[in-house]
C-alpha cells in the first residue's frame, strides 16, 4: 500500500524541485513524480549563467542536479514515472502513474511547457492507431513489429531502448545531425536500434493503422515499412494532456493561477513553464515554486497566513 503524502509534486524540473525543497523543510511529506531526470528544458541546455548565485556557468543538467540533490537532502521522495491521470476534484487527491498511484492532500503541478501538438502529416488522424507518445504505456502493443522513434533527445533514446524488449526493430529518426546523448549510450550499442540522422519526417502513413513513414534526406525521399510511430520531437506547449478536464486552463492551454500559485480547484496549485505563458526563465520557475508550496503548505495546515521561515 502506497504512504499518504501531504504534498504531491508532477514534474522535477526547477519549479517542482523548488517547491520539493520548500514543502519538505516545512516538514510536509512530500512526493516528486518525474517523467525524466533528462526530458525538461532545463536538462536540454547548454549553459547557464545568469542563475544568481553561480560563481561559473553550468549546463542545465548540472544544475539541474544540484537542484534535486539539495531536495533530496530535505526527504523529499523521488518517483521517476510518467502521470497519465490525476483525480483533483476530489478532497484526497489521487496521481496516477503507469505503475501505481500515489494519494496525498495537494498536488503542485510543474510539468513545463514542452509539449506539442501534432505537426507531421498524418500524426493527429493516427494517435492511437499507432502514433503513440508514451513507449511505456503502449510498447505491448507492438510486440514482434517494426516502429520507429522520432527525436534526437536523451527521452527519445530511452524509450527506442526500451522498446527494444517488445518490438523485432526499432528506427530512431532525427532531422539533427547526431543525437544529444552521450557516447557510451546503450542507444549505439542495441543491435534492434538503425538510427537515422538527418532526415525529415514528411509524412505518417496510414488509414486505419499506421503503415509506414515517408522520410526525405536532401532531395531523396523513402518509405519504411511499420506498425508503430512514437514522437519525442519537443514543442513549447504547457504539459496538461493528463489533467483531463478538471483544472481551468485560458485560451493557450496554460493552467490558471492567482498570485499564490492557486489553481480553479482547491488544494491543486501550478508553478513554472506550465502556468507562465509569458516568461520563461528559471529563477522565475523556482520563484514560482517556492510559492506554490507555501500556498500547499498554509492551505494543508489551515493558516490564514503564507509562513514563510521553518529556520531553527
Amino acid at each position: 500500500m502506497n504512504a499518504f503524502f501531504d504534498v504531491i509534486i508532477i514534474g522535477g524540473g526547477p519549479a517542482g524541485l523548488t517547491a520539493g525543497i520548500y514543502s519538505a523543510r516545512a516538514n510536509l511529506k512530500t512526493l516528486i513524480v518525474d517523467k525524466s531526470k533528462t526530458a525538461g528544458a532545463l536538462a536540454y541546455a547548454s549553459l547557464i549563467e545568469n542563475y544568481p548565485g553561480l560563481e561559473k556557468p553550468l549546463s542545465g543538467k548540472e544544475l539541474l542536479e544540484i537542484i534535486r540533490n539539495q531536495a533530496l537532502s530535505f526527504g523529499v521522495e523521488y518517483k521517476e514515472e510518467q502521470v497519465v491521470g490525476v483525480d483533483l476534484i476530489s478532497e484526497t487527491k489521487e496521481v496516477i502513474t503507469m505503475s501505481s498511484s500515489y494519494k496525498g492532500k495537494s498536488v503542485i503541478i510543474a510539468t513545463g511547457s514542452m509539449g506539442r501538438k501534432p505537426t507531421v502529416k498524418g500524426e493527429g488522424e493516427l494517435i492511437g492507431r499507432g502514433v503513440s507518445y508514451c513507449a511505456v504505456c503502449d510498447a505491448p502493443f507492438f510486440r514482434g513489429k517494426k516502429v520507429a522513434v522520432l527525436g534526437d533527445s536523451e527521452e527519445a533514446a530511452k524509450e527506442a531502448v526500451y522498446l527494444t524488449e517488445f518490438v523485432n526493430e526499432c528506427f530512431l529518426i532525427t532531422s539533427s545531425s547526431k543525437l544529444r546523448v552521450e557516447p557510451d549510450h546503450p542507444v549505439y550499442s542495441n543491435k534492434k536500434i538503425k538510427i537515422f540522422t538527418g532526415y525529415s519526417i514528411k509524412e505518417i502513413q496510414g488509414t486505419d493503422f499506421v503503415t509506414g513513414i515517408l522520410l526525405r534526406k536532401e532531395d531523396k525521399e523513402e518509405i519504411l515499412e511499420l506498425s508503430g510511430v512514437f514522437v519525442y520531437i519537443h514543442g513549447s506547449q504547457p504539459i496538461t494532456d493528463f489533467l483531463g478536464e478538471s483544472i481551468k486552463l485560458d485560451e493557450r492551454g496554460f493552467i490558471v493561477v492567482n498570485e499564490f500559485m492557486e489553481t480553479s480547484v482547491k488544494g491543486v496549485f501550478a508553478a513554472g513553464d506550465v502556468a507562465s505563458p509569458h516568461m520563461r526563465q528559471i529563477v522565475i520557475a523556482c520563484a514560482q515554486g517556492a510559492i506554490a508550496a507555501l500556498s500547499a503548505e498554509k492551505y494543508i495546515r489551515g493558516r490564514n497566513r503564507i509562513k514563510s521561515d521553518w529556520h531553527g
